[in-house]
């Protein structure tokens, strides 16, 4: 199982990942994991990655440019390509407001043979992520 991790903090996952049964199973080539830094999908020069919410509101949201490129990059093709993530490839969204993980949740999981996690960070992410990318059939945002 490959699982790829999409963040604007990188750094954060090289000690979790380097122990324990995690760090044995990629060892014995059960699950594959990669780190991908959001900034590098960024255009300018101070490699922006959040906005102000469309409409107004407090607090700031992840543009979803970045988002997007980073998802096509990772599965090599564009997202608005009928069958782009194929059919055991989820794309999850990580958010507060999202559902528990639960052991059902764990067991549909298991059934994939890869899953994209997007990072989500302050107020969450510009919605057209949540409707666009993310897994349609389950609505897949889970709490972090």
């Amino acid at each position: 199982m490959r699982f790829d991790l999409i963040t604007i903090f990188p750094e954060f996952f090289v000690g979790p990942l380097d122990h324990g049964i995690l760090r044995r199973a990629r060892e014995t080539g059960l699950v594959e994991v990669h780190v991908q830094d959001l900034r590098v999908f960024t255009k300018d020069r101070h490699r922006t990655v959040d906005d102000r919410p469309f409409g107004g509101g407090e607090g700031m949201v992840l543009k979803p440019e970045p988002l997007f490129e980073a998802v096509e990059s990772l599965l090599g093709a564009s997202v608005g390509e009928a069958g782009a993530a194929g059919p055991k490839t989820a794309i999850v969204l990580m958010s507060a407001a999202g559902k528990l993980f639960q052991q059902e949740t764990a067991r549909r999981y298991a059934q994939w043979e890869r899953i994209i996690f997007i990072c989500g960070r302050y107020e969450g992410v510009d919605e057209r992520v949540a409707e666009h990318l993310a897994t349609r059939k389950y609505r897949l945002e889970i709490s972090c």
